[in-house]
């Protein structure tokens, strides 16, 4: 054998020895891609400080984060395509057989929310039979709206929806429900340009029960529960944390949000400390009441049971 022939195989196996490590490592790395829960990340400014302090304990690098709209994200988890993460109140609610709700973490406000308005040109009550523009498909939004209507106000508007575009909605319709950044751009710039009327529904609902309301609680499904409950808790107390971590400093946060958004870092400290993310008795409480409102003609029980994620395993 000549000096070539032995460098050929010598240069062969290098390069085979090569794509052996390099395919071992794709299979650690998709087994590590596969161990990590898959966690739903919505892209509205409401759940900013949820995230925030991810990043900063480190957490980050432990999850599967997949971000999506809130309504999409309900759909993947109740499709068994995440794990954990945000779920509208109604999908919960609809599906309560197969998640679990983790305690004292949701997205909601006890009172104004700020990111969840009904704009309109004419009073509240001169909505009946009228046309009223959904700019969203958020389902527990829209019939929180709807029940704000029909049972505060009595009327019957004619809903259809439309993109969350204000001045375009406006031309159409004489009411719109907006949510999430694009409420907040209309009740905080556009609306006061065009002189609408901005009516919250946090406030409204607040001032209708004097309850909490929820929009939308994190969850684990339940068969992913039963297969790894070591990692439900784990992701359930770094939300916690980044929670806490984040509102102690959220002026920092909203500093940082301000640098990529269209609102001022005074508007965003505004919002972060008007929303309510928590998850205890009272709000509890504002669930069962909307619960109680709406099941029937929502497709779920009257008095369908939230449940809630127990103490963590011993030794954890």
């Amino acid at each position: 054998m000549d000096h070539s022939d032995r460098a050929d195989r010598a240069d062969r196996a290098d390069r085979a020895d090569r794509a052996d490590r390099a395919d071992r490592a794709d299979r650690t790395a998709d087994d590590h891609r596969r161990d990590r829960p898959r966690v739903g990340h919505i892209q509205f400014l409401n759940c900013v400080p949820l995230y925030w302090g991810l990043a900063r304990t480190g957490t980050l690098l432990d999850l599967d984060l997949r971000k999506d709209t809130p309504e999409k994200l309900s759909e993947q988890l109740i499709r068994g395509e995440l794990d954990m993460g945000p779920v509208t109140l109604v999908e919960f609610l609809r599906n309560a057989g197969d998640l679990v709700a983790l305690p004292d973490i949701a997205v909601g406000c006890d009172g104004p929310v700020m990111s969840c308005v009904i704009v309109s040109q004419v009073p509240l009550d001169e909505l009946d039979g009228r046309r009223v523009a959904l700019g969203s498909t958020s389902r527990t939004s829209v019939r929180l709206a709807e029940l704000l209507l029909a049972e505060r106000y009595g009327v019957a508007p004619d809903y259809y929806t439309c993109p969350p575009d204000l001045r375009l909605m406006m031309r159409e319709a004489e009411a719109a429900v907006l949510i999430g950044d694009a409420a907040l751009r209309a009740a905080l710039h556009e609306a006061p340009k065009l002189g609408l009327q901005v009516h919250d529904l946090g406030q409204m609902w607040k001032e209708w029960t004097g309850l909490p309301f929820v929009f939308a609680v994190w969850a684990a499904r339940r068969d992913y529960l039963r297969r790894r409950p070591e990692f439900v808790h784990r992701v359930h107390q770094a939300f916690l944390e980044s929670r806490d971590l984040s509102l102690e400093e959220v002026t920092k946060v909203a500093e940082q949000a301000a640098r990529w958004e269209s609102f001022d870092a005074e508007v965003l400290e505004r919002y972060f400390t008007t929303l309510d993310f928590r998850l205890g008795p009272e709000q509890l409480a504002g669930i069962t009441e909307f619960t109680r409102r709406t099941g029937p003609t929502t497709g779920y029980p009257a008095d369908v049971e939230v449940a809630l994620l127990g103490d963590p395993p011993a030794g954890m």
